[in-house]
């Protein structure tokens, strides 16, 4: 009895030691802000640097914009070309018909990492200008963190 007593206690405390789950990624593209929001409140906010064309949704595959709306983080990739990524859900559904019925392709695999794998040392600049070819980049350390407490399924917002 006592053995199932510690092993519960043992259990409720590591529990309890467990960062609280993120349930929403937030983005603002024109202040170059990505928040987590946990429980409804914004636990963590990051500098980031976005597609070298910010302003506005992306339209086509190349255009350097970073996409706006409403997507889901489906999946973490751990053989990127950069440090860590998460991939974000564009293009959706309105994003194919729009590029469709403009005969164009609406481009993919926009995702939020880190630096280039071996230029992480290059943050403290990179970070200071939109150089992404659509996607959101973080320094190492930001992107480490988010890795950490974010999990697949979450959703994300992009703002304009």
């Amino acid at each position: 009895m006592r053995c199932l007593f510690l092993c519960v206690l043992f259990f409720y405390q590591c529990s309890a030691l467990a960062a609280p789950m993120v349930e929403q990624v937030r983005v603002f593209k024109s202040a170059h802000q990505l928040q987590l929001i946990t429980a409804g409140k914004v636990s963590h906010t990051f500098k980031i640097a976005l597609g070298s064309q910010p302003i506005g949704h992306k339209q086509q595959e190349g255009d350097g914009r970073t996409p706006e709306g409403h997507y889901i983080l489906d999946y973490k990739k751990v053989d990127s070309a950069y440090y860590r990524a998460i991939h974000i859900s564009y293009p959706n559904d309105n994003d194919r018909a729009a590029a469709n019925a403009r005969g164009i392709s609406p481009g993919g695999l926009i995702m939020i990492h880190g630096q280039k794998n071996g230029l992480g040392w290059l943050s403290p600049l990179s970070q200071r200008i939109d150089w992404t070819e659509g996607c959101i980049a973080l320094s190492n350390s930001d992107m480490e963190t988010l890795w950490n407490l974010v999990e697949a399924g979450t959703k994300i917002e992009i703002l304009p």
